[in-house]
């Protein structure tokens, strides 16, 4: 019962290949999952040389060929890029790369061939460069799959949040909260961890401003205005969730264990704590998204200064596909 997880090969000139290649090193991701890389094999078998890793490329064109089997790398290849592609810059082929294997994961998760999607990370200034103006992966898979109402969630131990606003300016980020958002992500946070697993899901809501407020004396209302009324609308459909609290003692108090995930209002509010505990440990998550696709992602970037240097560190990218088979439906491989 082990899901099959397309893992996609971000920016080539990054550290993706790298964390990928050790990454399916690891006999655990073998036993909780069927691992298929979308990418192009000809850079994976560079990464492979530099790594001196011993493993067999086993080029497949849909994942029922893949033969899921530590030792061989079962790869989607689009072959979208020259093998001497640069280490660490910028470059217009791969940021089109990059997007053009997120596309394939889509499409094979619409079409039920895949259960998940972990993606290595991306660089925007070269999707940018490539035509595709997206501000990050979470934006590129919405709009791929018709969605409207998705969040990033981050986990890592200890600490689960979900955001509200992502990668957009602090003022434009309060302008967009507003009840209805506020109450769709509470539920999205809610719907992610029962299909997760959890049986108690208790969630607390951040505040706005400095100490949510305090009662008007700071900000302009906006906690009475955008948070309250779409809390004590889950509230009334049962879901256990209460706030607003102050940010500054919330995630503190999740740790210590009162709570199982915060909804943070922006982007710093919520990514700022998760990455004090470690980037090795974070994963990113897209929730919402259309035909219950799951993504995880590692929670850091392409790190260019140190590609093709073997120093980058796959535990983020472990955790996420940990976190990918955990989330994923499981369809019987007797099915395959």
């Amino acid at each position: 019962m082990r899901p099959i997880i397309g893992i996609t090969m971000g920016d080539a000139a990054g550290v993706g290949p790298e964390i990928i290649l050790k990454a399916l090193r690891s006999n655990e991701v073998y036993k909780m999952s069927r691992p298929v890389v979308i990418g192009d094999a000809k850079i994976l078998e560079r990464e492979a040389a530099l790594l001196k890793d011993s493993v067999t490329f086993h080029i497949i064109d849909s994942p029922e060929e893949g033969v899921f089997k530590k030792g061989t790398i079962d790869c989607i290849d689009l072959s979208l890029l020259p093998v001497d592609l640069p280490y660490g810059q910028v470059s217009a082929e791969a940021g089109h790369a990059a997007f053009c294997y997120i596309k394939e994961a889509v499409a094979l998760a619409l079409e039920k061939k895949i259960d998940a999607i972990c993606t290595a990370p991306l660089n925007k200034e070269a999707l940018h460069k490539g035509g595709h103006l997206y501000p990050g992966h979470t934006e590129i898979l919405a709009d791929l799959t018709g969605t409207e109402d998705f969040s990033m969630m981050l986990s890592a131990p200890k600490l689960k949040v979900i955001h509200l606003t992502t990668h957009v300016g602090l003022r434009n980020a309060i302008d967009l909260i507003n009840p209805d958002r506020t109450y769709k992500v509470i539920r999205l946070a809610h719907e992610t961890l029962k299909r997760a697993g959890f049986t108690q899901i208790r969630i607390a809501v951040c505040g706005i401003n400095p100490h949510a407020g305090e009662n008007g004396l700071f900000g302009n209302g906006e906690e009475e205005e955008k948070l309250i009324p779409g809390i004590r609308k889950a509230q009334e459909e049962g879901i256990e969730v209460s706030g607003p609290y102050p940010a500054d003692t919330l995630f503190f108090r999740t740790i210590r264990g009162d709570f199982d995930i915060v909804v943070a209002c922006y982007h710093d509010q919520g990514h700022g704590p998760v990455k004090v505990l470690g980037l090795e440990a974070g994963v990113n998550i897209t929730v919402g998204l259309k035909e219950g696709i799951i993504r995880t992602s590692v929670d850091h970037g392409t790190a260019f200064d140190i590609a093709g240097k073997n120093l980058a560190d796959e535990g983020s990218l472990l955790e996420a596909l940990k976190m990918a088979a955990e989330l994923a439906p499981k369809n019987s491989e007797e099915e395959m």
